[in-house]
C-alpha cells in the first residue's frame, strides 16, 4: 500500500513538473512574439535593446530557477551540452556568425557594398524584371556551394544600396535575396548548419544527403521563383531611375584586406566538409587575421581603425544570449522526457508531411537550430526513420523565410535592414511565409514524399 502510494506520489510529481516547464516554455514563446510584433525594442535610459532576447533570457532563468530548486534537471548536465563536441554547438555557431557578420560589416564600413551598387546601377540598361530574374539566379547557385547565412549578410547591404540610388522599392530584391537563399541552401550538408546536425546525427553521408534532397530543393526553388515573380510583377514593371554615385571607397588597402579574407573565408567554409575543418574554425581564423593585419596597417599609419570599431558596435551580440537561452529551454524539455512523450505522440505512417509541417512552425517559436536538436531526439524516440530526417531539414530551411525568429539568417537579416532604415517587419515576414513560403513547403515535402514512397 506504502509503495503504490509512493510510486503514485513520484508519478504525480514528474507530471506536475512535465507541465510547469511545458507552461514556462509555452509562455515564454508566446511573450516573445508578443514582444517582437508590439514592443520590438526596451528603452534603458539613453540605450535601446531588442526585447526578443530579453523576453527569452528571462524565460530561460524561471526554468532553470524551477528545475534547479526543484532538484528535476541536472543544471552541470546542461552546461557540459554547452561544449560539446558537436555539428550544432551553440557556442561555435555564435562565433561562426559573428565573425562572418564582422567580415561583412568591415567591407560595408569602407563603403565596399555601397560601390558595388552604384556600379550595378551604372550598368543596369535592362530594367527591374532581368535584375530580379539574375539575382535570383545569382542568389541560388552561391548559396548552394557557400551557406544561406554568408550570402544573407553579403547581398543585404548591397540591395538596400542599390535600391536606395536606382529609386526603386527594395522589397522585391531582399524578399528574393532572402526566399532563394533559405531555400536552395537545402541541396547539400553545407547549406545550413541544421542540415549538417541532422545529417550527422543520422549517419548521412554527403552525396546520399544530395541525392534525396536534389529533387525537392530544385521544386521548393521553381515554385518560390514562380510565387515572388507574380507578387512583385507590378513593382518590377517600374522603370530604373536616379544616378550612381562614383567609387566611394577611399581607404583601398583595407578594402583589398577584407576582400582577400572574406575571399579566402567563403572557398574554406565551402570546402571545410572535404578538408575536415570545422567551419566556425574556419570563420574565426579569417576574422581574428583580418582584426590582426588592420591593426596592424592602423599602427603603421598612424589612422583610428574606424571599420575595426564599427564592427565591433555593430556586431549582432543580442543573438548570443537568444540562441543559447534558447538552446538551454530545450536541453531542459529533453532531459525531462519531453522530447520522448513527444516522439511517442508523434508515431505516424506519414513522419514526411508530419515532421516536416511541424518542424516548419516550430522553427519560427524556438529557432531552427535549438528546433533541429529537439526533432532529432523526437525522430530516435519515435523511430519516424529517415523520410522525417529528411522533412526537418525542409522544415528547418523554408521556415526561416515565415517569420524573423525562424532562423538567426532571419533575425540577421532584420538587424542589417534596420541599420539602414529600411522597414520589413513581423508583417512582412507573414506575408511572404503565407505567400510564398508555405506553397514553397508543400512543393518540397510532395516531391520527397514520392521520392521515398
Amino acid at each position: 500500500m506504502r509503495k503504490c502510494l509512493t510510486n503514485g506520489w513520484k508519478r504525480d510529481s514528474i507530471e506536475r513538473g512535465f507541465m510547469v516547464n511545458i507552461i514556462i516554455c509555452a509562455a515564454t514563446c508566446l511573450v516573445m512574439i508578443f514582444g517582437v510584433l508590439f514592443l520590438p525594442k526596451l528603452r534603458l535610459g539613453k540605450i535601446k535593446i531588442d526585447s526578443y532576447w530579453v523576453v527569452v533570457l528571462l524565460g530561460t532563468a524561471v526554468l532553470l530557477l524551477y528545475n534547479g530548486i526543484s532538484g528535476k534537471t541536472d543544471l552541470a548536465a546542461i552546461g557540459g551540452k554547452l561544449i560539446e563536441n558537436t555539428a550544432v554547438n551553440p557556442l561555435k555557431i555564435l562565433v561562426l556568425f559573428l565573425c562572418m557578420t564582422m567580415l561583412s560589416v568591415f567591407l560595408d564600413e569602407l563603403g565596399f557594398f555601397r560601390s558595388l551598387a552604384g556600379f550595378a546601377l551604372r550598368h543596369a540598361h535592362s530594367g527591374q524584371k532581368r535584375l530580379f530574374f539574375s539575382l535570383y539566379l545569382m542568389v541560388a547557385v552561391l548559396t548552394v556551394f557557400t551557406s544561406n547565412d554568408i550570402i544573407v549578410l553579403s547581398f543585404t547591404p548591397f540591395i538596400c544600396y542599390f535600391a536606395r540610388e536606382a529609386k526603386i522599392d527594395p522589397m522585391p530584391y531582399l524578399a528574393t535575396e532572402f526566399v532563394a537563399a533559405n531555400t536552395w541552401s537545402m541541396a547539400l550538408m553545407i547549406g545550413n548548419p541544421t542540415n549538417i546536425y541532422l545529417a550527422t546525427a543520422f549517419g548521412i553521408d554527403f552525396f546520399s544527403y544530395f541525392l534525396v534532397s536534389a529533387l525537392p530543393t530544385l521544386a521548393a526553388g521553381l515554385v518560390s521563383l514562380l510565387l515572388l515573380y507574380l507578387l512583385f510583377r507590378k513593382k518590377l514593371s517600374e522603370p530604373i531611375s536616379g544616378t550612381a554615385e562614383r567609387d566611394c571607397v577611399e581607404d583601398k588597402p583595407a578594402l583589398i584586406l577584407g576582400l582577400v579574407h572574406l575571399g579566402v573565408c567563403t572557398v574554406l567554409l565551402a570546402i571545410s566538409s572535404y578538408i575536415h575543418v570545422e567551419m566556425w574554425l574556419v570563420a574565426l581564423c579569417s576574422a581574428g587575421s583580418l582584426f590582426l593585419f588592420e591593426l596592424v596597417l592602423s599602427l603603421i599609419r598612424r589612422r583610428r581603425p574606424r571599420a575595426l570599431l564599427g564592427c565591433l558596435k555593430r556586431a549582432p551580440w543580442q543573438l548570443v544570449p537568444f540562441l543559447l537561452s534558447m538552446f538551454i529551454m530545450t536541453e531542459v524539455l529533453a532531459m525531462q522526457g519531453t522530447t520522448q512523450t513527444l516522439g511517442r505522440f508523434l508515431q505516424t505512417d506519414f513522419p514526411v508531411p508530419v515532421y516536416g509541417v511541424l518542424s516548419f512552425f516550430a522553427s519560427n517559436l524556438i529557432n531552427n537550430i535549438p528546433m533541429s536538436v529537439f526533432f532529432s531526439s523526437m525522430i530516435s524516440s519515435s523511430g519516424a526513420g529517415l523520410g522525417a530526417v529528411y522533412a526537418t531539414a525542409v522544415g528547418s530551411n523554408l521556415g526561416a523565410f515565415f517569420t524573423p525568429i525562424g532562423a538567426l539568417a532571419g533575425l540577421m537579416f532584420s538587424s542589417i535592414l534596420a541599420q539602414h532604415d529600411v522597414k520589413f517587419g513581423y508583417g512582412d515576414f507573414l506575408k511572404l511565409g503565407v505567400l510564398v513560403a508555405l506553397p514553397t513547403l508543400l512543393a518540397a515535402l510532395g516531391v520527397l514524399w514520392l521520392m521515398l514512397l
